[in-house]
């Protein structure tokens, strides 16, 4: 069994073992193989479903991060504008505001001035928002960056393994079959 809670499918070596013996009718276990094996791919398709959505989380994750950290950049850049007496006045006017487009729809960017900020508004789920000072905010998205690579990481490797017990049960099924047919043909 998985850390994921998925079982793992015996292989049967010995069909005749495994059925009790040679005049056992194969039906009842074919049933059963065919049970598990549709245990198993709707694991894989629930499993495919959580992959695609981890796909496209981290995306964003990692585009919030960016933007995050470019505030963080462009307030450390404002503060030393500030604190530097050399500079020309319209210099220091024009570091106060930082010039960006910002996605509104798929298609739809909107022009925005941005002056420095101490603090960025996350959404944390549904219908959750909470500000958080930038320091924070980059920690925060970077363990969840973290966490959803992993979290990915697992999902893949629950797919492989999901995807080797179908083709366990596959295989054994063909072997009762067989047998099957094997043992009807000598009677």
């Amino acid at each position: 069994m998985t850390a994921s809670g998925i079982p793992q499918a015996p292989f049967i070596e010995d069909v005749e073992k495994h059925l009790g013996g040679p005049e056992e009718d194969a039906g009842p276990h074919l049933e059963k193989f065919s049970e598990a094996m549709q245990k198993y791919k709707v694991m894989e398709e629930k499993t495919f479903r959580r992959r695609q959505a981890m796909e496209e989380k981290i995306p964003d994750i990692k585009k919030t991060l960016a933007m995050v950290k470019q505030l963080q950049a462009y307030k450390v850049l404002s503060l030393a504008a500030d604190a530097s007496q050399h500079n020309h006045v319209a210099l220091q006017e024009q570091r106060k505001t930082m010039s960006t487009h910002f996605e509104l729809a798929d298609t739809l960017f909107a022009h925005a001035s941005i002056e420095p900020v101490e603090e960025v508004n996350l959404w944390l789920g549904a219908n959750v928002m909470l500000a958080y000072p930038l320091e924070e905010a980059v920690a925060l998205l970077t363990a969840n960056l973290l966490g959803a690579e992993k979290s990915l990481e697992n999902i893949l490797g629950d797919l492989d393994f999901l995807r080797d017990q179908i083709t366990t049960m596959e295989v054994n099924t063909a072997r009762v079959h067989n047998w099957d047919v094997k043992r009807r043909r000598e009677l």
